[in-house]
């Protein structure tokens, strides 16, 4: 009997020393927009852990049409599935910013939601598409139209939200994917308290949270764009509210953005926290031309071309907010964006403190021609997915 005992002590610890060295093969969500601006990707196998691809946009208003069939976008669904590796899930994002008047339409009352749900659904079957990611910037006001419509014209849109998703998950079913770009900014997360998050969360498979352009004309003091202490305050955010870390998706901006700053405003001083110039009409809300931004795809506009080459050879890593960023004393510019130093540094100090699902980039045709903050996102989720990073 002893002898039967130490036999199964010895069979139990065996078979527990082997599942701690065969730990299983983690599972993260890495979603690339592919945009009409730039709808270019690298070659299929550099795009091995890609598994979600959302193809943007479509407008919201034309979902609000009963019995509409045709649904134009800059692509097809099937053409950029071939771009990508064959279990990659295709999906279709609709809105984006500045579109937003589609989503009110849709969002006001039982009928309209089901009409926009329907369409959705038919749009989703007609393109082959695995699902849909709705980018309404932003429910309950804030968006580009914030000064000319007043966010007490749109409060009803806060209660309105999570029903247009409920709809859309009746329409689509279980097996399509709704995912949905909400923002990073607390000042813009309007639509989403506690009481409404748990009720968008049992419609929808994964939120992606826009970490980037976290400082934008709206401001007036410097600060990182996409900087970690400021992602984190955003995942905090969604989780507090209600949403699982691991059904959140962390953004990754694949552009760079410059601020006017007030001159010689950062001479004594940390640049981080200087005042800018004002950067946005006060009364309308339009641009002043004072700020900017560009992908690594796109020229650099030739006015702060000299101003960029020195943010690229003299830039530094701020330690504590995580961010990419210069000062032009030259200029008065304030530059920020992610090296591809300072995207491996977000896995552990954010993917890996607050165990999130996924990640996303806006865009993958954004890093062309060469890929570098792309390649950077992959060299870490390889790491991650082999169980060589421990985040």
């Amino acid at each position: 009997m002893a002898a039967l005992r130490l036999f199964w002590l010895l069979l139990c610890f065996f078979s527990l020393s082997m599942a701690v060295k065969s730990k299983p093969k983690r599972d993260l969500r890495c979603l690339m927009y592919f945009t009409g601006q730039h709808p270019v990707a690298p070659p299929v196998e550099k795009l091995r852990h890609v598994t979600h691809v959302a193809v943007a946009f479509m407008s919201p208003g034309l979902f609000n049409e009963p019995g509409r069939t045709e649904w134009p976008l800059f692509t097809t669904v099937d053409d950029v599935r071939a771009k990508f590796p064959e279990k990659t899930k295709v999906l279709v994002a609709i809105g984006g910013w500045g579109d937003t008047i589609g989503f009110s339409v849709a969002a006001l009352n039982d009928e309209t939601r089901k009409t926009f749900a329907e369409n959705v659904a038919s749009m989703v079957a007609a393109t082959g598409a695995d699902g849909v990611d709705i980018d309404w910037e932003y429910p309950g006001g804030n968006g580009e139209d914030y000064k000319k419509v007043p966010n007490s014209a749109k409060a009803w849109e806060i209660g309105a939200y999570p029903l247009l998703f409920a709809e859309l998950r009746a329409a689509l079913g279980p097996h399509k994917i709704v995912s949905a770009a909400v923002p990073g900014l607390k000042r813009d997360m309007l639509a989403f308290t506690r009481e409404t998050v748990p009720r968008i969360m049992r419609h929808v498979d994964f939120l992606n949270v826009m970490t980037y352009d976290l400082m934008n004309r709206r401001d007036v003091v410097t600060k990182h764009h996409t900087g970690v202490e400021l992602s984190l305050e955003a995942v905090d955010a969604y989780v507090s509210a209600g949403a699982a870390p691991q059904r959140l998706n962390l953004g990754f901006a694949f552009y760079t953005r410059y601020f006017k700053t007030e001159h010689d405003a950062c001479a004594l001083a940390s640049p981080i926290g200087c005042p800018t110039l004002l950067l946005e009409d006060p009364e309308t809300g339009e641009d002043l031309g004072r700020s900017g931004a560009f992908s690594w795809h796109d020229s650099v506009p030739d006015e702060v071309a000299e101003s960029f080459a020195r943010a690229l050879d003299h830039g530094v890593y701020d330690e504590e907010g995580g961010g990419y960023y210069y000062w032009d004393a030259m200029e008065d510019f304030w530059w920020t964006f992610d090296t591809p130093d300072a995207i491996e540094r977000k896995f552990p100090r954010i993917l890996g403190k607050r165990r999130l699902g996924g990640v996303f980039a806006w865009g993958i045709g954004e890093d062309a021609p060469l890929f570098k903050h792309f390649a950077a996102l992959n060299d870490e989720l390889e790491r991650y997915l082999e169980g060589k990073d421990e985040l």
